[in-house]
C-alpha cells in the first residue's frame, strides 16, 4: 500500500465509524420513540408554575403576529404564563404590529421590549438576557419568532419538567411548516425528522443527553441565573448553555409530544448563511469546552464533545479526501489499490443511510412515501455535499474571525 492508500483507508474508517455511530443513535432513538408513545402523557401539578415565554425578534414583522397568536392560544392556564417579545433593534413594522396586538389583548400578560442600537442588535443571547431581567416566571420558555407551536406544547414541556427535580430543562420537537415550498425545504424536513429530533431521542436513550435547541423548550429560572444567563459570544447559544447545564449535574429531557412548527430557509443563500452560523457557533462551543474532554468535570459532556469533534473535523476532512480521490481516480490522474474497495463501501454507506433515514420518518404520519424515499437517496449525493461546503465555509470563517479579532456576525434568517 502507498501513502495515499493509507490516507484513503483512514478516511474510509472515519466515515464508516461516524456512520455506524449515527445508525446506533437512530436505532436507539426509534426505540425511545416507541417506548414514549406507549407512556401516558405527563400531567401538570395542581398548582402549575408561572412561566415566562420569551421571544427574541429582529425584523420579524412578516411572522410575528401569527407566532404571538399561537402563544396566546396555549391550553396552559392563562393566568399562569406571560409572553415577553424582545423586539431587538428592528427597523421594520414589528413595533407597530406588536403595539396593535397589545391593544387587541389588553388583559393578557403581554410585554413588548423595544431595544435600540445602544442596548440591542447584538444577537439572540443578548436579547434573551434583556428579556430575562423583566421575566417574572420561575420557569423560562423560549420560542423563535417564526414558530407556531401546538396548543399543548407548553403544557407538555412544563409537566415533564416538574416530575423530576434533577431536570434543568425539557425540550420538545419541531417540524417544518413550509416543507412543500421548495426542494430545499423538503430536504430540511427529512433532516429535521431523522437527524435532529431522532438523534436527540437516541442520545437521551443511550447517554441521558439532550442538547437544548433554539426554540420550544423550558428551563428553570434559578439555573439560568446561576449560569449567569446566555453567553453573548455564542452564536449557538443553545448548545453552549446545554454544556454548562450538564456540568452543573442536571439533566435535559426530551418530550416529543411538545411540538412546534417553524419556517425553514426556502432558498440556498439563506440556508447557507443560517447553517454557517450554526457551524461557527458549534466550533466556538467545542473549543471553549475542549479542555474538559478528558477531565472529571467534562464527563457528562464527553460524548457530545467527541461527537462534535468527529463531525466538524474528522468527518469533514475524511469526506473531502474521499471526494477528491474519487474525482481524480475517475479522471485517471491517480491510482489507488483501495479505490474499488472504497467505491464498494460508498455504495453500502448509501444503502445504510437510505434505509435508516427512511425508517425514522415512518414515525410521522404522511411522511412514508415513494417521493421521500427518492429524496433521501438524493440527499446523500446532493444535500450531504452542500453540508460539506457549509462546514468548510464555517470553519474558515471562524478562523478568520479569530485571526483578525472580529466579533462573530449574527445573520438574520429571512422569513416568508
Amino acid at each position: 500500500m502507498t501513502v495515499l492508500d493509507y490516507f484513503l483507508f483512514a478516511a474510509i474508517l472515519s466515515i464508516w465509524g461516524i456512520l455506524i455511530v449515527n445508525l446506533i443513535l437512530t436505532v436507539a432513538g426509534y426505540i425511545n420513540y416507541l417506548q414514549k408513545s406507549r407512556q401516558p402523557a405527563p400531567e401538570l401539578p395542581a398548582d402549575p408554575p408561572f412561566v415566562s415565554i420569551m421571544v427574541p425578534a429582529h425584523n420579524e414583522g412578516v411572522v410575528i403576529v401569527k407566532t404571538l397568536q399561537s402563544l396566546l392560544n396555549f391550553d396552559y392556564p392563562k393566568e399562569r404564563y406571560e409572553i415577553i417579545i424582545i423586539n431587538d433593534n428592528s427597523d421594520d413594522n414589528s413595533a407597530e404590529l406588536l403595539a396593535e396586538m397589545q391593544k387587541v389583548y389588553p388583559h393578557r400578560n403581554l410585554t413588548v421590549i423595544n431595544t435600540d442600537q445602544t442596548n440591542g442588535g447584538r444577537g439572540k443571547s443578548n436579547a434573551l438576557n434583556i428579556g430575562l431581567k423583566q421575566a417574572r416566571g420561575s420557569l423560562i420558555s423560549i420560542y423563535d419568532a417564526d414558530n407556531t407551536p401546538q396548543r399543548s406544547a407548553l403544557r407538555y414541556l412544563v409537566a415533564e419538567l416538574m416530575n423530576d427535580d434533577k431536570k434543568a430543562a425539557v425540550i420538545g420537537k419541531f417540524r417544518t411548516r413550509n416543507k412543500d415550498a421548495s426542494l430545499l425545504t423538503r430536504f430540511i424536513n427529512i433532516e429535521t425528522l431523522s437527524f435532529q429530533w431522532m438523534a436527540q431521542a437516541g442520545r437521551e436513550k443511550l447517554f441521558k443527553l439532550c442538547t437544548i435547541p433554539g426554540t420550544n423548550y423550558v428551563i428553570r429560572r434559578n439555573i439560568l441565573e446561576e449560569l449567569g444567563g446566555w453567553d453573548v459570544k455564542a452564536l449557538a447559544e443553545d448548545t453552549e448553555i446545554s454544556f454548562r447545564v450538564y456540568q452543573m449535574g442536571y439533566r435535559i429531557a426530551f418530550q416529543p409530544l411538545a411540538v412546534t412548527w417553524e419556517q425553514e430557509p426556502q432558498t440556498l443563500d439563506v440556508w447557507f448563511h443560517q447553517r454557517t452560523r450554526w457551524v461557527k457557533g458549534n466550533i466556538y462551543v467545542i473549543l471553549k469546552n475542549a479542555r474538559l474532554l478528558f477531565t472529571k468535570a467534562g464527563r457528562k459532556i464527553r460524548f457530545d464533545l467527541l461527537y462534535f469533534l468527529s463531525i466538524y473535523f474528522l468527518l469533514m476532512t475524511s469526506l473531502i479526501l474521499s471526494d477528491v480521490m474519487f474525482v481524480l481516480s475517475v479522471a485517471g490522474y491517480v491510482h489507488s489499490d483501495l479505490v474499488g474497495f472504497s467505491n464498494t463501501l460508498w455504495v453500502l454507506a448509501i444503502l445504510a443511510f437510505v434505509i435508516s433515514t427512511f425508517i425514522t420518518i415512518t414515525t410521522e404520519k404522511g411522511e412514508m412515501n415513494f417521493k421521500n424515499l427518492m429524496l433521501i437517496i438524493c440527499m446523500y449525493v446532493v444535500y450531504s455535499q452542500m453540508w460539506l461546503a457549509v462546514a468548510t465555509n464555517g470553519m474558515v470563517g471562524y478562523v478568520r474571525e479569530q485571526i483578525f479579532h472580529k466579533q462573530a456576525k449574527w445573520y438574520k434568517t429571512k422569513r416568508y
